[in-house]
C-alpha cells in the first residue's frame, strides 16, 4: 500500500507516518521504477498495533518498546503502570465530582430554603476547596494527587453516602431462595469462578450481591442473589443465568461488619423523605 492509501485506511496523516518513520517505529520502502514509497504487510500489520495502542493512550516511547520486546516482561509492565495512571486520575476526577456534588446538595437546600448560600464564606466548602488548590494541571502529578486525597477524606467525613458508577456488563447470576440464601447461592456461584478460572478470563471480575426478595417479617425465609462479571461468549451451567447489566450511577452507603442496626434508622429516614 502506498503512503495516501494507508493514510486513508487508518485515518493517519502522511505526516504522522513520516514523524512514525523518523522515530523508527515504522518502515516503509520504494519498488523499482515505482515513484512512491510503499508498506508491505509487515509494517502494515505494525501500523495497525500502533493505532491501536495510541488509541488506549500509550505514549510513542512505551509503544517501541512493546513493539519490540520480544519476551514481553516490559510489555507487561508498561501496560501495569498505564493502568495505575489511569487509576489515579478515575480518582481524581471521582474526588473532583464528588466535591462538585457536595456544592449542589447545598445549594439546592438554600434554594429551597430561600436562604442565599455564599460558597466563597460557607465555612465546610472552603475546607474541602483548600484542599483542591493545585499547582500543576496534570492530575498524575504525585503532589497533586496527595492534596486530592487530603480533599476526599474532608469530602466523607462530610457526607454519608457516595456516588458510583458500575459500568454495564455480562453477568453471571446465581439466586437461590430459602434458609442460608447467601450460603447456597454463594457457593454455586464460587464453583462457576473456580471451574472456568474467571479471575483469568476476566482480570477486571467484579462480583455483586444483593437481597432478593428481601427478608419480610413474619417470613423465615428469604432470597439472595450473586452476581459475577464474565466475558460475552462464555458458557455457563443450566442452573445458573446470563444477565445483561445496564450499568449506572448508585448511591453507596458504608457501614462496618456487625453495624446491621444501621439500616433501620437508614431507611426510615429514606421512607419519611
Amino acid at each position: 500500500m502506498t503512503v495516501s492509501e494507508v493514510s486513508k485506511a487508518f485515518h493517519v496523516s502522511t505526516r504522522m507516518l513520516r514523524y512514525y518513520e523518523k522515530v523508527g517505529l515504522l518502515v516503509s520502502s520504494r519498488k523499482e521504477d515505482y515513484a512512491y514509497r510503499v508498506y508491505d504487510k509487515i509494517a502494515i500489520r505494525r501500523l495497525q498495533q500502533i493505532v491501536i495502542l495510541r488509541k488506549l493512550r500509550i505514549p510513542l516511547r512505551q509503544i517501541a518498546i512493546i513493539l519490540d520486546d520480544q519476551e514481553q516482561f516490559e510489555s507487561l509492565k508498561i501496560l501495569q503502570e498505564n493502568i495505575s495512571e489511569i487509576n489515579g486520575e478515575i480518582n481524581a476526577l471521582s474526588t473532583i465530582r464528588n466535591i462538585l456534588n457536595t456544592f449542589i446538595m447545598r445549594l439546592d437546600h438554600s434554594i429551597q430554603n430561600k436562604v442565599h448560600l455564599d460558597i466563597l464564606e460557607e465555612q465546610e466548602l472552603n475546607e474541602i476547596a483548600n484542599a483542591l488548590i493545585l499547582p500543576k494541571l496534570n492530575l498524575k502529578e504525585e503532589h497533586s494527587m496527595t492534596e486530592l486525597n487530603n480533599a476526599n477524606g474532608i469530602l466523607e467525613s462530610k457526607m454519608d453516602i457516595r456516588i458510583v458508577y458500575l459500568p454495564p456488563s455480562t453477568v453471571v447470576a446465581s439466586h437461590y431462595i430459602g434458609d442460608n440464601p447467601e450460603e447456597v447461592a454463594g457457593r454455586e456461584l464460587a464453583e462457576f469462578i473456580k471451574k472456568v478460572n474467571l479471575p483469568v478470563e476476566k482480570p477486571d471480575l467484579r462480583v455483586y450481591g444483593f437481597n432478593n426478595p428481601s427478608p419480610q417479617e413474619g417470613q423465615d425465609s428469604y432470597g439472595y442473589e450473586f452476581w459475577a462479571t464474565i466475558p460475552e461468549n462464555i458458557e455457563i451451567p443450566e442452573k445458573l443465568k446470563k444477565k445483561e447489566f445496564a450499568g449506572g450511577l448508585y448511591a453507596a452507603h458504608c457501614i462496618k461488619i456487625g453495624d446491621f442496626q444501621e439500616w433501620g434508622p437508614f431507611f426510615e429516614q429514606i421512607n419519611n423523605s
